[in-house]
């Protein structure tokens, strides 16, 4: 089995993440594998986001509290989701 990491998105500095955070403990994750955004989601280009999919290999597990975390482009996140199946480089 690979690494298990978490991806965390608020949409600005003033959101708190804590309740997705703490998702991510009850999940298992380990803090060094959480990788945050305090970014809109109206595209991909996110410096945690970015970081995350660089590390992520296909035996890898990804939680993420909610799929509108990943994005708002739900077009977009379906393109990133298939990317990530089929374990390309963004």
């Amino acid at each position: 089995m690979g690494k298990v990491y978490g991806y965390v998105r608020v949409s600005s500095m003033e959101q708190n993440e804590d309740r997705q955070l703490l998702a991510m403990e009850k999940a298992g994750v380990a803090a060094g594998n959480i990788f945050k955004d305090k970014q809109s989601g109206k595209d991909f280009r996110r410096a945690d986001y970015e970081r995350m999919v660089s590390k992520l290999q296909k035996v890898d597990l990804l939680y993420i509290m909610s799929i509108d975390r990943l994005g708002r482009n739900y077009a977009e996140v379906q393109n990133q989701t298939v990317n990530a199946h089929k374990g390309n480089r963004y």
